[in-house]
Order: structure tokens, then C-alpha cells, then sequence
């Protein structure tokens, strides 16, 4: 399984971060070409301030089809806005997990 990591930092109003974020959640979850196919998680550090974002799929057809959707495109503007200069997007290799 191949993922992506992203961190950054985000000290502002939570309560429309915390909305794109559920959007785009509840957004996977309702894509039944994806659905199962494509997790996602988000996590705050303890401070509040970092963010971490990661995302595993199991095929390159998934990626491909989730980064066609207008949910896709409207999250990942949104995150670079919350982010501003602090984004950290790196790409990974899920080696072992739970489901």
C-alpha cells in the first residue's frame, strides 16, 4: 500500500478547518469507486498547532480517481490556505498497519 504524509502547522480558527476536513472524509466515504480503497486520517499534536495528515490507497487507479474529484481539488486547495508556508508533503510506503 502507498501513501502520503503531509504536516504542517495551523494556528487559526479550528472550527472551518475542522469542516473541510470532515467534508472531505465524509466525501471519501460516500465515492463508492473509492470507498474501502482510499483511507484517510488527520491528527492534531498535543500543542494544538501541528497537523498531520496521511492518506494510504491500494492501487494507483484509486489515486488517480480520487485526485480527479472536485472534492479532491477543493481539499487540497483549502489545506495549502491552512497551511500557508508550513506544508510538508512526502510520499510513503506503508510497510505494515492495522485496519
Amino acid at each position: 500500500m502507498e501513501g502520503i504524509i503531509v504536516r504542517y502547522r495551523y494556528d487559526g480558527d479550528d472550527a472551518p478547518w475542522r469542516s473541510t476536513i470532515n467534508r472531505f472524509i465524509d466525501a471519501i466515504n460516500a465515492d463508492e469507486a473509492v470507498k474501502g480503497r482510499f483511507r484517510y486520517s488527520v491528527t492534531i499534536a498535543k500543542d494544538g498547532v501541528g497537523r498531520t495528515h496521511i492518506g494510504r490507497w491500494d492501487s494507483d487507479e484509486t489515486l488517480k480517481t480520487v485526485q480527479s474529484r472536485d472534492y479532491f481539488k477543493q481539499f487540497s486547495e483549502a489545506v495549502q490556505e491552512f497551511a500557508g508556508d508550513t506544508l510538508e508533503p512526502g510520499r510513503m510506503e506503508v510497510v505494515a498497519s492495522t485496519d
